[in-house]
């Protein structure tokens, strides 16, 4: 392994109550941001950008069908999105992609007054941030 990419996140694994809706809904955001589909199989599918993948999975392991961003485990992805009109265009096409905002009352500054950001949450409550990087 090379020290450039020692510790590189290699993949995330998101298990799923609803792999169809997740698919679509993961699928607009993560095609959004320049991923493209990598893996396929029966309750599952991944996207590839730059050497990470993401997959989105409807195990038959499950032990809850709910998803709680408040509880202990994963609370969010953040994402580089681009410059602040970007972030903009992101969360205003987000509602019809089974996305809704987080923190409206203070966009796009809910992470702190030098922070642009959209926080977006998904039908199964998984949650987003895009991040203005420009």
């Amino acid at each position: 392994m090379d020290n450039y990419s020692e510790g590189a996140m290699h993949h995330i694994e998101l298990w799923v109550p609803d792999f169809n809706r997740a698919r679509g809904e993961w699928g607009w955001i993560l095609s959004s941001l320049g991923y493209e589909t990598y893996q396929t199989w029966t309750n599952g599918i991944s996207w590839r950008r730059a050497g990470l993948y993401i997959v989105v999975e409807e195990s038959p392991d499950l032990s809850s069908r709910e998803h709680q961003r408040t509880s202990a485990g994963l609370n969010h992805l953040a994402f580089k999105a681009g410059h602040q009109h970007r972030v903009d265009t992101l969360r205003t096409e987000s509602s019809h992609h089974g996305w809704s905002q987080l923190f409206a009352e203070k966009y796009p500054h809910a992470g702190g007054p030098d922070h642009y950001a959209a926080y977006l949450a998904n039908s199964d409550g998984f949650e987003i941030e895009l991040v203005a990087t420009t």
